[in-house]
């Protein structure tokens, strides 16, 4: 079976819970102790070895490069979010949290070896031109994509507005080649969609937090109380493979559902500016200046409607700041899966010059009831796998996986790492289809979100430790139990299982 890895055509990955700063020059002012006094006897090391390099490597090296290098590593040596940020990585981070870049407006990914049309964005040169779902886009200009990564397309088929780019296409049950020249424009990214699940519920997907996320919440907030003829009953606000993206897109979400002035989240590091707490205010949602405060103006209805946050192993950083939010304050129950657990936040600092940028873990983020992220993620109140045979997503790498991660500085419990698949899971792996998130018909998740709110009994494949009701049980205690925490019909059958994404 072919693997469909699908991915936005906006550039790889946004940065979870950033706070853009204006430059280094405030950092390097800070009172730490010892901050300036410089480490002699191993910058001398460090200038014999570049000499050494300089000197007897087999091949010429550039200083720029070497310098470069050091740089790079003495970050990445620290966490795994630390990095040197070139000229070209500084770019693809504005642009990822702008939501807005010139190209073709269409989603794509990669199936056997070539570059597969998942879906053309609406009102986008890619949709006007005719580029359909499905198409396999064979050729970029006059280069074959056969075996080319994903990453390449993306930087092939993106440019400044108003440039042509032609595309080579082959679509199902049309035996010649389709070509088609493209004109690119700004593509605006949206991260929110929202869809009317049945009458009084709402459906709300953020896949980044961006720099519109705020307004385009709103918006829909909006439309689906038109669909809808009135105020939501019930909203189910979907995070499952949501990497984060700015703290203050976080914010704004958290405070769209929350009473003004509650506490978000907080923060913790070594100065002081790192020491802070962030609330649903708009001083704390709100960035520049001439902005309307567009969440203050959204009806009662929004703080009060019965809520259900999805999240899965995908949900990081923002998504779990917005996730712990809600469920500390009991504004909304949280289901799905153990969140990945990216409890840092990254400082950008631009260099000399404003081109490149280190990004610098500078701090810890905390849920208002004082819960560190770090490495242990958001455990929902209701344990519910991707389908009901458990897990088969591929078995998702954790920030307790990763190499230098932070250790959780609150909570001394073993830290949830991702187990190997055994053979049976491998081979079960070979005919795994990405779920379509959103389609109840489709979507065990959400399926069960629905029964949530409408109380009905919630079918679980529940791992070993599970959490109901925000208390601890074991499995066999967790499954069998309904929306309102009460024993489920025993002829009722509840699945059971054995064991606990690229955006472009």
């Amino acid at each position: 079976m072919s693997n469909l890895r699908s991915a936005r055509l906006v550039g790889i990955g946004a940065i979870a819970g950033i706070a853009l700063s204006l430059g280094l020059s405030a950092l390097a002012e800070r009172g730490n102790t010892g901050r300036n006094v410089l480490p002699l006897d191993e910058l001398r090391q460090f200038s014999e070895v570049f000499g050494t390099i300089k000197a007897y490597y087999v091949e010429p090296v550039k200083d720029n490069k070497l310098i470069t290098d050091a740089i790079s590593g003495m970050l990445t040596g620290l966490d795994p979010h630390s990095a040197y940020l070139d000229e070209n990585a500084f770019k693809e981070l504005q642009v990822n949290t702008q939501g807005e870049f010139g190209g073709l407006g269409i989603e794509i990914g990669t199936e056997d070896g070539f570059i597969k049309v998942v879906s053309p964005i609406e009102g986008t040169p890619a949709s006007k031109a005719g580029v359909k779902a499905g198409d396999l886009i064979i050729k970029i200009g006059d280069t074959p994509t056969k075996d080319m990564r994903l990453e390449e397309a993306v930087k092939m088929m993106r440019g400044k507005p108003k440039s042509p780019i032609t595309l080579t296409l082959q679509r199902k049950g049309v035996p010649e080649p389709i070509v088609l020249t493209i004109v690119r424009d700004i593509i605006q990214v949206q991260s929110v969609r929202s869809k009317l699940l049945e009458p009084g519920v709402g459906y709300i997907r953020i896949s980044q937090f961006q720099e519109h996320t705020v307004n385009n919440l709103v918006n829909h907030l909006e439309q689906l109380a038109k669909q809808n003829n009135g105020a939501l009953k019930s909203v189910v606000l979907d995070l499952r493979n949501d990497p984060g993206g700015l703290l203050h897109g976080a914010i704004g979400v958290s405070a769209a559902f929350l009473q003004p002035g509650m506490e978000v989240t907080s923060t913790d590091g070594r100065t002081d500016d790192a020491k802070r707490s962030f609330y649903a205010s708009p001083q704390d949602y709100m960035t520049g200046s001439g902005k309307t405060d567009r969440i203050s103006s959204l009806p009662a209805w929004t703080k009060t409607a019965k809520m259900v946050v999805l999240v899965n192993a995908g949900s990081a950083s923002a998504s779990e700041i917005v996730a712990g939010a809600l469920q500390d304050h009991k504004r909304a129950v949280v289901l799905g899966t153990q969140t990945f657990g990216k409890g840092s936040v990254q400082t950008i600092l631009p260099l000399a010059g404003q081109k490149t940028a280190i990004k610098l873990t500078t701090a810890r983020y905390y849920t208002p009831n004082g819960r560190s992220i770090q490495a242990r993620g958001i455990v929902p109140d209701y344990v519910v796998e991707e389908s009901a045979d458990g897990d088969i997503n591929g078995f998702r790498i954790r920030e307790a996986d990763l190499q230098r991660h932070l250790s959780n500085d609150r909570d001394t419990t073993p830290e949830v790492k991702s187990s190997a698949p055994s053979s049976a899971d491998q081979e079960r792996l070979k005919n795994y289809k990405p779920i379509e998130l959103g389609v109840p018909a489709n979507d065990f998740q959400l399926q069960q979100a629905l029964n949530y709110l409408n109380g009905k009994t919630i079918q679980k494949a529940p791992p070993v430790q599970g959490v109901v009701d925000g208390k601890s049980v074991d499995a066999k205690d967790a499954a069998g139990k309904d929306a309102k925490g009460q024993a489920a019909d025993p002829k009722a059958s509840a699945p059971q299982t054995d064991k606990a994404p690229a955006r472009k």
